[in-house]
């Protein structure tokens, strides 16, 4: 379509919902495809935090090294507070 063409009524209503990459400055350069959030990978990454920090916190609360387990515990609870926020978003229909 040419830059002063106009456009028809069907596809000015595609362009008014707005495209799937259309917040993507780099959409269309070298065939990539649409950007989306990455919110399974976040959730994946959110439980393997609190996996591991409450292994370690557990470890350094039995060796009673508490500069050990107390940023374990505050890292647990940025986790949990991440997996709220993943799954509000989930739940909304985000794609990811």
């Amino acid at each position: 379509m040419k830059f002063n063409q106009r456009y028809t009524s069907d596809e000015r209503r595609d362009f008014s919902d707005g495209l799937p990459d259309y917040h993507d400055p780099t959409a269309g350069i070298g065939g990539a495809a649409p950007t989306y959030s990455a919110l399974s990978l976040r959730l994946a990454l959110a439980i393997a935090a609190i996996v591991l920090c409450a292994g370690v916190a557990v470890l350094g609360f039995v060796l009673g090294i508490a500069w050990l387990y107390w940023p374990m515990i505050a890292v647990i609870v940025l986790a949990l507070i991440d997996i709220v926020i993943i799954v509000r978003r989930k739940r909304r229909g985000e794609p990811g």
